[in-house]
C-alpha cells in the first residue's frame, strides 16, 4: 500500500479526486475551497484594529482544518511516502533551464534558485522574496489563490473565475518566457 501511495499519480486519478472536493464541500454546507483565505483567518485570531481583520474567523475553522491537513500530508509525503524516482522532466524543459542555468533536477524545485543558499544571490532573493511577496498581493488582489479560482470558482461558472485563471495562465507565461531569462541574465 505505501508503494502505491508513494508513486506519483496520474491525472486521470489525481484529477477526479481533486474534483469531488468541489461537491463535496458545497454539499457540506456551501463552503468553497480556497486556501489563501486562511492568511486573513489567521490574521484574525490576533487582536488587531485593523477592520479588516475583525470578524469571527471560527466560521472558517473548517478552512484552517483543511490548510492544517494539507500541509501535514505534504510532510508526510515529503518524510515518508518520497519516491526515489527523480520528478519527470521533459529533455526539452531540460534543455531550455540548463540554458538559462538551472541544472539540479532533483526535486520538485531546482534547488539552484530555492534554497538558503539562492537567497545569497540577487536571482533568488528576486524570485523568493519578491516572488513570494507578488503572489500574496496578486492573491489578495484576485480575491483568491489559484486553487480557490480555477477549482472552485470555474466549477461555479464565476466570470470573475475566469477571468483571474485566464490571468495567472498570462503572468505564466509572461514570468516563464521574458521574466526568468531576464532575471538569470540568460
Amino acid at each position: 500500500m505505501i508503494e502505491f501511495i508513494s508513486q506519483p499519480w496520474p491525472w486521470y486519478i489525481a484529477g477526479p479526486l481533486i474534483g469531488i472536493v468541489v461537491p463535496a464541500l458545497l454539499l457540506l454546507g456551501g463552503k468553497q475551497f480556497g486556501i489563501s483565505e486562511n492568511l486573513r483567518h489567521i490574521c484574525a485570531m490576533i487582536p488587531s484594529k485593523v477592520a479588516f481583520f475583525q470578524y469571527d474567523w471560527k466560521n472558517g475553522l473548517w478552512n484552517l482544518t483543511l490548510i492544517f491537513g494539507v500541509i501535514l500530508g505534504g510532510w508526510i509525503g515529503s518524510n515518508w511516502l518520497r519516491s526515489s524516482d527523480p520528478v519527470a522532466i521533459s529533455e526539452a524543459t531540460q534543455s531550455d533551464l540548463a540554458a538559462l542555468g538551472i541544472t539540479d533536477f532533483n526535486g520538485l524545485a531546482p534547488s539552484d534558485l530555492f534554497s538558503w543558499d539562492g537567497l545569497t544571490h540577487s536571482p533568488g532573493i528576486i524570485l523568493i522574496v519578491l516572488g513570494g511577496f507578488l503572489v500574496g498581493f496578486g492573491t489578495r488582489y484576485a480575491g483568491g489563490c489559484t486553487s480557490g479560482h480555477a477549482i472552485s470558482g470555474l466549477a461555479n461558472l464565476q466570470l470573475p473565475s475566469l477571468i483571474a485563471v485566464v490571468g495567472f495562465f498570462a503572468g505564466g507565461l509572461i514570468a516563464t518566457f521574458f521574466l526568468l531569462p531576464l532575471i538569470l541574465g540568460a
